[in-house]
């Protein structure tokens, strides 16, 4: 397995030479966050970009602020290939790294995050699985320590539909459509189709879904039967090269382009380039922004690339994936901030990095001094709520660049939150778990 290690800021020569020494930094004011990553394997080329927005936005914070309120940030990457087995590994070799151990883990796969919830509870470390993982871990009341924020998938579906909707003249409009998913066929892929027929059965449209299978080079039987069904509109819960070979397959057989919606793992240049121009007028769901537009990636230009220390290539700043990095990055260095107003301004363990996640709320003026106005929507998470709300938007691809083409859309959490309540409490009842008291 490869192991990347990244050396920060002032500890540069205590990780560089020989990898993280545990008793070189034991010694220093150090937060340790270890960084789940693919890098290499069948999913590499969109795992890289996401982490290398994951480590600039960490070297951004220590070569601009000097850390988390003088606690500075040491990264460990671990590369898991997407594989259940060495994400499990991986997390294994880094929990108790770091002088007072792993701050939080980011799994970056819904599989891993599966096969570490159980681990993490035991070993009292938060999982953040952003955008990812188990919708019902959304409810805080049965998982302490996991946190989807900011839009799960269960949430993103519902707002798909709602888009759709506005399309069709309203909710009313879709009786009698057909809605059809085509999907990863693994546990992330399916992660929408109980939500998906309910809808379907409020709202009266024909739901049809189609799996496909890893790694998704072979569709075109799949796109045949799309074909024949004529379906209304296209969802995609997608990975890898599966998305773009969708898109061309979907405009081998004429399926409109402005009608085929992926979800925001289905939404990237790597997703679109390669289709050409056949991907021209395809549209996802995104949860934060495209480009290098804001000033959080001026700073990093100049604190990072311009100090030689990016982690990957300066014109690639700013895509999709390297912005969900990012993102990620942001959230886990504000949660660890929040710790800190909790517990003191130190190293933190992962179970005070906890009850920073859980008392999370990134406003609309934090975000502009984050650099990161109008990139997202604010924030906020407490007890039972780990997903804080869900909201995304949808862009379209015109060629060369996304291009943000609605409003925001917040799911129907009428529908989303009692199916996130009614799985976790059966998932507490089959565990033997304890339910929570929550502050009303």
């Amino acid at each position: 397995m490869r192991t990347r290690r990244l050396a920060l800021g002032a500890l540069a020569g205590a990780l560089a030479v020989g990898g993280l020494s545990i008793g070189a930094v034991a010694q220093e004011k150090v937060q340790f966050i270890p960084s789940l990553v693919y890098r290499t394997g069948p999913y590499g080329p969109n795992g890289e970009p996401f982490a290398n927005g994951v480590a600039d936005y960490y070297n951004l914070i220590n070569a601009r602020d000097g850390g988390i309120n003088g606690v500075k940030i040491a990264f460990e990457e671990c590369d898991t290939q997407y594989n259940n087995d060495k994400g499990v590994e991986c997390y294994e070799r880094l929990k108790n790294k770091g002088p007072t151990g792993a701050a939080v883990f980011s799994p970056l796969s819904t599989g891993i995050t599966y096969a570490l919830i159980d681990r993490a509870l035991a070993d009292k470390i938060p999982i953040f699985s952003m955008g990812y993982g188990r919708t019902d871990a959304s409810y805080g009341k049965v998982f302490p320590h996991v946190f989807t924020a900011p839009a799960t998938y269960w949430s993103q579906a519902t707002s798909l539909v709602k888009y759709i909707a506005d399309q069709e003249g309203g909710l009313e409009g879709l009786k009698g459509k057909k809605i059809t998913l085509v999907y990863h066929d693994s546990a992330y892929g399916k992660e929408p189709i109980k939500t998906l027929e309910i809808l379907a059965d409020k709202f009266g449209f024909q739901f049809d879904r189609f799996p496909v299978a890893h790694p998704g080079l072979e569709q075109k039987a799949t796109w045949l039967q799309i074909r024949r069904l004529r379906p209304d509109w296209i969802l995609m819960w997608g990975w890898g090269v599966m998305n773009s070979t969708a898109i061309k397959e979907a405009a081998a057989v004429g399926y409109p382009m402005e009608r085929f919606i992926g979800n925001w793992w289905s939404g990237s240049e790597n997703d679109v380039k390669p289709a050409g121009d056949a991907a021209i007028g395809y549209k996802s769901a995104n949860f934060h922004g495209a480009g290098a537009n804001w000033p959080v990636h001026q700073d990093i230009f100049k604190y990072v690339y311009d100090a030689g220390k990016g982690a990957g290539e300066r014109e690639r700043v700013g895509e999709v994936l390297y912005n969900r990095g990012l993102t990620n990055a942001m959230i886990v260095v504000e949660a660890i901030r929040t710790a800190q107003k909790i517990h003191g301004t130190r190293p933190l363990t992962g179970w005070e990095v906890r009850d920073g996640f859980e008392n999370l709320d990134i406003t609309e003026e934090r975000l502009k001094e984050l650099g990161l106005e109008g990139f997202m929507l604010p924030i906020k998470l407490s007890c039972e709520d780990h997903e804080g709300g869900g909201p995304v938007y949808v862009q379209q691809w015109d060629g060369k660049k996304w291009n943000k083409i609605s409003d925001w859309y917040h799911p129907m959490r009428d529908i989303v939150w009692p199916l996130i309540e009614q799985s976790a409490l059966a998932y507490a009842k089959e565990k033997g778990l304890p339910v929570r008291d929550c502050p009303s």
